[in-house]
């Protein structure tokens, strides 16, 4: 059975969405720990849904069994599994790194009407 999750309804409390949000690795993992799987497994999918938390939906994931993801989310609950057992791989969303121009103030004074 798939259950479709509703992606306005995070399936924990705020205060403990906050928490997962501004913990450290070692904090997460014991956060998650208290933390049914069937439930992890939801937030896993309303993470990843979303730019600004979709690598820690990845590392919630990490911590689910594929049957639970599948179960939560079907098809995606599969694509989340597979992504989440990968290497990390630094992803850039909609950033470039543009090379670095030199800038000069050598002319500044002469542009204001300033002489020295």
């Amino acid at each position: 059975m798939t259950t479709i999750l509703n992606e306005d309804m995070c399936p924990v409390p705020l205060e403990l969405l906050g928490a997962l949000y501004r913990a450290d690795p070692e904090q997460l993992d014991e956060i998650l720990d208290g933390i049914a799987e069937p439930t992890r497994a939801r937030l896993a999918v309303y993470l990843y849904g979303r730019s600004h938390t979709h690598g820690l939906g990845l590392k919630v994931a990490a911590g689910c069994e594929g049957s639970t993801l599948r179960r939560a989310c079907g098809l995606i609950g599969n694509v989340l599994f597979e992504q989440s057992r990968r290497n990390p791989v630094m992803q850039s969303f909609g950033s470039r790194i543009l090379p670095s121009k030199r800038v000069s103030l050598g002319g500044s004074r002469n542009a204001v009407g300033l002489r020295a």
